[in-house]
């Protein structure tokens, strides 16, 4: 997992082996700067988005991540369009969609930063 930041591009599937998409970004915990959510491109040409998903229980693989999340769960995700970021005030909907507990730092920094 130390080197996710290096698999840009490589499959990520779920933990029955479904393809979801393909690994856009990393995003840390502020907190810790280790990797905490990815975001994946999911969707076809012309309507493509980046849907978000905890590397907590991730495993890299030859040519995949594999998530501990099922494909319908990701895809459900909250979503940022391919150019976009994610705004400070969508942090808490994108912990609350997989049920893991958020809060800010202690002066109301981020708990999300892309890498």
């Amino acid at each position: 997992m130390a080197d996710i930041r290096e698999w840009r591009g490589h499959a990520v599937v779920d933990r029955k082996s479904h393809r979801i998409g393909k690994l856009e970004a990393v995003y840390v915990e502020t907190a810790s700067d280790e990797a905490f959510f990815a975001t994946v491109t999911v969707g076809f040409a012309g309507r493509r988005r980046l849907v978000f998903v905890p590397l907590v229980g991730a495993v890299v693989g030859p040519d995949y991540v594999r998530v501990a999340y099922p494909k319908s769960q990701v895809k459900g995700a909250p979503a940022i369009g391919t150019d976009d970021v994610l705004p400070a005030e969508d942090e808490p909907a994108v912990f609350a969609h997989y049920e893991v507990p958020y809060a800010t730092g202690a002066g109301g920094e981020r708990r999300l930063a892309r890498r």
